[in-house]
This record gives C-alpha cells, structure tokens and sequence, in this order.
C-alpha cells in the first residue's frame, strides 16, 4: 500500500466496507491489496483463538465461583485480541484495556498474573517492561495517552519501537481519544489506535457515540490514515494492522484501525445485556464467531485437522487448570501496601491515614506484631 500523507486527503479516508479475507463461511476472499497471510501465521492465529476462548471461559466460571471480582469478557472478540499480539515485534508495546486480557496474554504476560487486577489484588500483576505490556486500564481512552507519550520518549531515543494502542467504541467519544490521536498525527509518531468496535458501550450503542459514516472517518480530522477491517476475521486483521505496523515503523506516522466485531456476552458479570439488546441480534452475530470461520478455512485448506483440533483443545485446557489453580489459592495482602507505594516518602496525610487504619485493624483483631496482614 502506498505511504499515505495528508497531502493526499483522499487516501487518508478508510474503505466503504471493511477489509475481508476470508468470508463467514471459511472461503478465501481475493484483495486488491491486502494479501492472505502465510499458513504457519494462520495456525499460529488460530491457536490463539483457541487459547483465547477458552481462558473466556473459565475467567467467567472463576467470577461465579467468587474467585474474581469481574471479567469484561472478549468472548467473540478473540480475532482482534490475537492479532494485535502477533502483529508487533518482540520490542513494540501493546497498550490494552480492560478487556484485552487475552491479547496481553497472547503477548507472554501468564493467564495468573495478567487476572490480577480483575481479581482485586492490585493494580497490575505483570512487569510491563518485561513483557512491553503497559497494565490495562479501566478509565475509557486513559492508555492512549500514555501510548502516545510512550511512542514520542521512544522517538526522542531514536527507536523504531511501534506502539499498539487499544480502545473500544466508547473511548472514542472521551476527550483523552481526540488529544491522543491529534498529538500522534502532528508529531508524527509511530502509533497504531486500533479500536475493536463491538457496537456497545455498556448499554449505549454506537448511534449514540457518533454520526460519522464510520469510526475510521475520524482519522481524517487528524491527517491520519484510516482503514476498516472486519474485526472476526483474524486473516484480514492481521494484514491491515501488520501494514499499519510496518508502515509506522518504516516513518510513515500513526494510523487508526476500526475493526468490526461484536461483544457476544454481557458488558461484565454486573451488567444485564438484556435490557438494551435482542436476543435475536446477539444470535445473528454468533454465525459470524472467528474461531468457528477460521476454522473452516484451514480445515478447507487441509491445515487443520482432528488430531491437530485435539492437541490444541489439550493445550488450552492445560492453561485453563493453570488459572483455575492460580486462583483458587488465597492471596496474603497486607493492607500497609494501599500507603507504600504512593509516593517515595509518605507524606504525612497519608502516614495518618495508614495509622487510623492500622488501628482500627487491631481493634478488630486483624493485625500482628510485624504489621496488619
């Protein structure tokens, strides 16, 4: 694809539909310029997808069983969370939210430490740096100013690191979405908004965020490019968000990716999707699921078969018990941990605070002679 520059105000402007490489049914469908990606992506893909449903899964039985505080599941989303892992180098950051749990663990982060936060016990359970997975964020479009400031301290190092930074519909309707995506186009930086547009925020459907003709038309108010691709086909994202990558990190500056998906459960375990949605609307989507096309689609082609579906079923499962085990054990907090890590010296509000806390903790019996556990 041509390098795109706001100079050329109509290359900046996304598809009328969105890019597609294979259809509902699992058929290859030929592009003009996005071309299918090579079978070992493909099966890695498609792992992934198993993965990725399956920790849906049993995060959202462990929140039944009360081993989890709450789960914003990506069930029917798993397209999207897969291939913005495999589409970054080992060095790119991914910046996710609260329900990319499965995309940050596509990126390395074990399925125990990345349900820290949703469990309750802290803030994160990972080392970003290690991974290059920023901690996911609950405040809507938050993380992609920090992918933005990320992505200029790392050209100010002169890296060619690229920066994946995700959001959903409803992020695009916060002030933090419009500053983000105005600061990356000026400065030029190398920044990927990929927003996983699953018709819902919450309760509030995409009508009510926008009138655009799409939430790719965006980008042109930026001076950036913008593209659809269809969010539960995993080979077309992988080719749109692999240019859009490869194309930030060769200096041709960010650009927006609206895929469309479909959030097939409840907002979390708190909400009740059948107050502002059809069953029937939820069941039309379901034909459309990107584990049952991808699948189609290699076992059509002769790369996937019972043996291999088996081995990856195992495999999955395996992760599944590793959670199940991780999170059913409980967990020794120590309340002074609320007061450490604020600030490098605790000022004294906050030293009163932890005292008046402490006390009542030993007036209830909850805390020792080394400290309140």
């Amino acid at each position: 694809m041509q390098q795109m520059t706001p100079s050329d105000p109509h290359a900046l402007l996304p598809r009328d539909a969105p890019v597609r490489l294979i259809d509902e049914d699992g058929g290859a469908t030929a592009d003009e310029v996005y071309a299918m990606p090579d079978a070992d992506l493909l099966g890695r893909a498609y792992r992934g997808l198993v993965e990725g449903r399956r920790i849906n899964d049993q995060a959202n039985a462990l929140v039944r069983q009360g081993r989890m505080a709450v789960y914003p599941s990506s069930h029917g989303q798993e397209a999207c969370q897969v291939a913005a892992s495999l589409v970054l180098g080992e060095h790119d950051w991914l910046f996710p939210t609260y329900r990319d749990s499965v995309a940050v663990i596509a990126r390395g982060v074990s399925p125990a430490d990345a349900m820290v936060l949703l469990k309750g016990d802290w803030h994160s359970g990972y080392d970003p740096h290690e991974h290059c997975v920023a901690p996911q964020t609950t405040p809507l479009a938050t993380q992609l100013l920090h992918a933005v400031g990320f992505a200029q301290a790392a050209k100010h190092r002169g890296e060619d690191t690229v920066v994946l930074a995700m959001c959903g519909d409803g992020s695009t309707s916060e002030g933090d979405f419009h500053e983000a995506m105005n600061f990356a186009a000026v400065f030029h930086l190398r920044v990927v908004f990929f927003v996983q547009n699953n018709e819902f925020a919450i309760s509030v459907p995409l009508a009510r965020q926008t009138a655009a003709p799409s939430l790719a038309h965006k980008a042109i108010g930026y001076g950036m490019p913008g593209q659809r691709v269809d969010g539960n086909d995993v080979a077309a994202l992988l080719a749109v968000l692999g240019e859009a990558v490869d194309r930030a990190r060769d200096g041709g500056g960010p650009t927006l990716i609206e895929a469309h998906t479909y959030r097939m459960q409840a907002h979390t375990n708190a909400d009740d999707d059948t107050r502002y949605r059809e069953r029937a609307e939820v069941q039309a989507w379901a034909a459309r699921d990107p584990l049952l096309r991808l699948r189609a689609h290699l076992t059509a082609q002769g790369l996937l078969d019972d043996a291999r579906e088996q081995e990856l079923a195992d495999g999955a499962e395996t992760i599944a018990a590793a959670l199940r085990d991780a999170l059913n054990t409980d967990t020794d907090l120590d309340p002074e941990d609320l007061f450490r890590f604020v600030h490098s010296t605790r000022s004294p509000q906050l030293e009163e605070q932890w005292r008046q806390l402490h006390d009542e903790l030993e007036r209830s019996g909850s805390a020792t002679a080394g400290g309140a556990r």
